[in-house]
């Protein structure tokens, strides 16, 4: 797809050490976007959150992410990549242990949170020392195949681990695991990874970063409010306050010389639809992965271990699917690839969404094409994402990418899952009456549970129909997946044309400044 101006050293065995240690914090971070999936269910009968506390535990680490990126990139610019990776891995153990002991539902969203804030300092480094580490063409899009597999496969991976430990210990073993990985990350940081800085940083914004997380929180506020009572005056509000929010920031980053994030890069139509598809693939997975872990164990009626046994396809094939990628990509023009792998996207997604009764092949064949469509797409956006900007501007196209990724986890769970809770309050009390309400039906968990202290005719109604209700609510966000998939496919069809012509380390598309000069410092460890 890309070739380049000038030969480039190949790396050698330092670099492909490096390019190990940085999975490390990517699998940290994708596995806990995705390992309390299986944990639902026990965190649901053990600490009681209402239904809207749930879907905060699982959306405030990706929001709280989503929204620091950026600053944090921009933090790492100026201090030093792999000092931050170091400082942000050592946060990121602490809150590990403060979710473990956590006994209440805030304790848990509290946690998370700072899960997300000491998360947002690890991922910003990882993409941007790709760039700087490899600069032979090939070797980078073989590390980028490399960090989306372990991003993708990462998210896959975590309900398959939550499963295995659930199977044998409390749900708070779920982030005991992330110990062991700090144990190893931050010794072998130090010893294998460059310390890169960009010379010419954009400055610290406290204003900017406050903007930021002023327009995603209300944001995603207002999806989980109008699903959850209806278009209310706080509803609004919301909504509100998010626009003036998004507007602020985006005019004050206009208008600064050197902006925490900018926001010209997305006047390049190939960086933005590859962004875009990042964003609304990684929707559909977030949704499947919230929904589909407790179909396959509430519904399904599988243990942890053999729910997530039914995933470990789907994440080998996922990826399989993004080191193919790297050849597929030197024969086919990515306005070809990535829009078919958006369309697979959507086939997997409408197996769930249209099959008449569920089951655990379905699930299995659904969730193989999904991974086979995201490990394909990632792999291809990212190294689009990275090629279509100048070298010094590597950061600022890392932290976008990776935002997009996360803010695309939060709607998943917030759009996705929030349509699915919807749909399965208003069936269950169509069923049951204006009766089924409060924390005992809020969720499925809950309304099994209330069902089974029941007991008895009444009790096996009461399950009955939130089975029912439930798997109704699934089919309509997987339904609504498959229309942000297939709306993706169009829109990257015509986004990505001109991609196969763009430069490394250049920015030949619209809007971007390709003579801005190379990010030079880069010291040794």
């Amino acid at each position: 797809m890309f070739t380049s101006q000038t030969p480039h050293v190949r790396a050698g065995r330092r670099e492909w050490a490096g390019l190990a240690v940085l999975m490390i914090p990517v699998l940290l971070i994708s596995i806990d976007n995705t390992v309390l999936g299986f944990a639902i269910p026990a965190i649901s009968t053990g600490l009681h959150p209402t239904g809207t506390q749930l879907l905060w535990i699982v959306d405030i680490y990706a929001l709280m992410l989503a929204g620091l990126l950026v600053a944090m990139g921009s933090i790492g610019d100026r201090v030093g990549r792999r000092k931050l990776l170091v400082i942000g891995a050592s946060g990121f153990g602490l809150a590990s242990l403060l979710a473990a002991f956590s006994t209440s539902a805030e304790m848990l969203i509290l946690a998370r949170a700072l899960l997300g804030l000491f998360g947002a300092t690890l991922m910003p480094s990882t993409l941007s020392l790709i760039r700087n580490i490899f600069a032979d063409d090939k070797d980078r899009r073989i590390a980028i195949a490399t960090w989306a597999a372990m991003f993708s496969g990462g998210a896959a991976l975590g309900p398959i681990v939550g499963g295995v430990l659930l199977e044998h210990f409390h749900w708070s073993s779920v982030f005991f695991i992330n110990l062991p990985l700090i144990a190893i990350f931050i010794p072998a940081a130090i010893l294998l990874l460059p310390e890169s800085r960009d010379p010419n940083p954009g400055r610290i914004d406290p204003l900017s970063i406050g903007l930021s997380m002023l327009m995603l929180a209300p944001l995603v506020f207002a999806i989980k409010h109008v699903m959850a009572v209806g278009a209310d005056l706080p509803f609004w509000v919301s909504i509100v306050v998010a626009a003036a929010a998004g507007v602020g920031f985006v005019t004050r980053q206009l208008a600064s010389s050197n902006p925490m994030l900018d926001v010209r890069l997305f006047a390049n139509k190939v960086f933005t639809s590859a962004v875009l598809s990042n964003l609304l693939s990684v929707m559909g997975l977030a949704g499947f992965l919230y929904f589909g872990t407790q179909l396959l164990q509430l519904v399904l009626g599988l243990s942890p271990v053999e729910a997530a046994l039914v995933l470990v396809p789907g994440l080998a094939t996922s990826i399989a699917a993004g080191y193919a990628a790297v050849p597929i990509i030197a024969r086919l023009q990515p306005r070809v690839v990535v829009p078919c792998a958006l369309v697979l996207n959507a086939i997997g997604l409408g197996i769930i969404a249209f099959s008449p009764e569920h089951s655990v092949a379905g699930v299995i064949i659904s969730f193989l094409i999904l991974g086979m469509g995201i490990g394909t797409a990632e792999v291809i956006t990212n190294d689009l994402i990275l090629a279509a900007v100048p070298a010094n501007k590597a950061g600022a196209a890392s932290a976008i990418s990776e935002t997009a990724y996360e803010f695309g986890s939060v709607m998943g769970t917030a759009v996705l899952g929030g349509l699915s809770t919807m749909v399965y309050g208003a069936h269950l009390q169509t069923i049951l009456g204006a009766g089924a309400t409060g924390p005992d039906f809020e969720t499925l968990g809950s309304a099994l549970e209330s069902a089974g202290a029941q007991g008895g005719r009444v009790g096996e109604q009461i399950a009955e129909a939130a089975v029912t209700s439930f798997d109704l609510g699934v089919q309509w966000a997987a339904g609504a997946a498959v229309v942000l998939a297939l709306t993706a496919a169009v829109l990257t069809s015509f986004g990505l044309k001109g991609a196969g012509r763009l430069l490394p380390g250049s920015a030949e598309a619209d809007g971007v400044d390709s003579q801005a000069p190379i990010e030079a410092e880069i010291a040794g460890p």
